[in-house]
C-alpha cells in the first residue's frame, strides 16, 4: 500500500470565525474517539488471551508478576499507539478547515482536535472503568488475574501454610483429645510472634513446650526442639509472604509507569495523525489500496 497526491487543487473552505464558526469541529472529534475506542477494545481483547498465555492454574507455572506486568505495559503501549493513530488521523482528515488559516496554522489546528479526540477517548475510557461497566475487553483481561488468584486460593484452601505448620507443631497421640479452637489461635498467634520478631518470649516457649509434650507424649527437651523448628518455618513462611508482597509491589510500580508513559505517547501519536490527516486532506492524499467496498 502506497500513498500518492492527487493533481486535484486544495479545496479550501471560505467559511471563517467571523460566522462563529469553531475551531474544533466537534463531529470529527466524535468520530476518531469512536474509531479509536473500537479499536482499542479489539485489541485489549486479543491482548487478554496473551495475558491468559502466561498464566496457569498449576503452582509453579504461570510467568512472574514482573513479566506479566512488562508484557501488559508493552501491549497497552501497542494498544496506545495504534489506536491513537487511528482515531487521530480519523478527525485530522474529516476536519473542517477554516479559510483564515495558513499552512502552518491549519496544522496547530489538525493536531489539537488530534489531541482533543485523545484527551476525550482517556475520558471516557476512565469513566468507563471508574463505574464498573467494563466491556468484553476488561473481563477478558481479568481472567488472567482469575485464573491465577484461583488456583492460589485452591492451594490454600488444601494446606494454608501456617495452618499446617500449626498441625505439624500440635501433632500428638492419635488418642490425644482435639486442642480446642482457643487453644489453636494462641499456639497460631505465639508463631507469628516468634516469626515477625527477634526471639521467641521464653514464656510463650514454655507454654508451647508444655502442650507439645502432653500431646504427643514426648519429653520436654524434644517438645522444645520441635518448637524451634516450628519457630524457624514460621520465619521462612514470614519472608516468603515478604518477598511475594515486594514482588507485587515492583509490578504494580511498572505496569502503572508504563501505563502512563503509554497514554503520553498516545498524545503525542495523536496529535501527529491529526497533522498528518489534515495535510492529506488538502492536498487529497490518495491511499493506493485502499479500495471502495462495491
Amino acid at each position: 500500500m502506497s500513498i500518492s497526491e492527487a493533481p486535484a487543487t486544495v479545496v479550501v473552505s471560505e467559511t471563517g470565525p467571523a460566522d462563529g464558526t469553531s475551531y474544533v469541529d466537534w463531529p470529527a472529534i466524535f468520530a476518531g474517539v469512536v474509531l479509536a475506542s473500537a479499536l482499542s477494545l479489539v485489541l485489549l481483547t486479543f491482548g487478554s488471551a496473551i495475558g491468559l498465555s502466561m498464566t496457569s492454574a498449576r503452582e509453579g507455572q504461570s510467568a512472574s508478576l514482573f513479566w506479566i506486568a512488562i508484557v501488559g505495559g508493552l501491549w497497552i503501549l501497542w494498544v496506545q499507539v495504534i489506536a491513537s493513530f487511528a482515531g487521530g488521523y480519523l478527525t485530522g482528515r474529516m476536519r473542517r478547515r477554516i479559510g483564515d488559516a495558513s499552512e502552518y496554522e491549519s496544522d496547530v489546528r489538525d493536531g489539537s482536535n488530534g489531541l482533543v479526540t485523545w484527551a476525550l477517548g482517556t475520558l471516557v475510557a476512565g469513566a468507563i472503568a471508574y463505574s464498573g461497566l467494563m466491556g468484553a475487553a476488561n473481563v477478558a483481561g481479568q481472567t488472567a488475574g482469575a485464573v491465577a488468584s484461583a488456583a492460589g486460593n485452591a492451594a490454600a484452601a488444601v494446606a494454608d501454610p501456617s495452618d499446617l505448620l500449626i498441625d505439624r507443631t500440635l501433632r500428638g497421640r492419635p488418642d490425644a483429645a482435639p486442642l480446642s479452637d482457643t487453644d489453636r489461635a494462641a499456639v497460631g498467634r505465639i508463631l507469628v510472634s516468634a516469626a515477625t520478631g527477634d526471639t521467641i518470649d521464653p514464656a510463650d516457649r514454655d507454654y508451647l513446650a508444655s502442650v507439645v509434650a502432653a500431646r504427643a507424649g514426648i519429653s520436654p527437651e524434644e517438645a522444645g526442639q520441635r518448637i524451634d523448628q516450628a519457630v524457624v518455618q514460621a520465619r521462612e513462611i514470614e519472608a516468603q509472604a515478604r518477598e511475594t508482597a515486594e514482588q507485587a509491589r515492583r509490578a504494580s510500580l511498572v505496569a502503572a509507569f508504563l501505563a502512563a508513559a503509554s497514554l503520553l505517547v498516545g498524545a503525542a501519536v495523536s496529535y501527529g495523525a491529526a497533522t498528518m490527516g489534515g495535510n492529506h486532506r488538502d492536498k487529497q492524499t490518495v491511499v493506493e489500496g485502499w479500495y471502495r467496498p462495491w
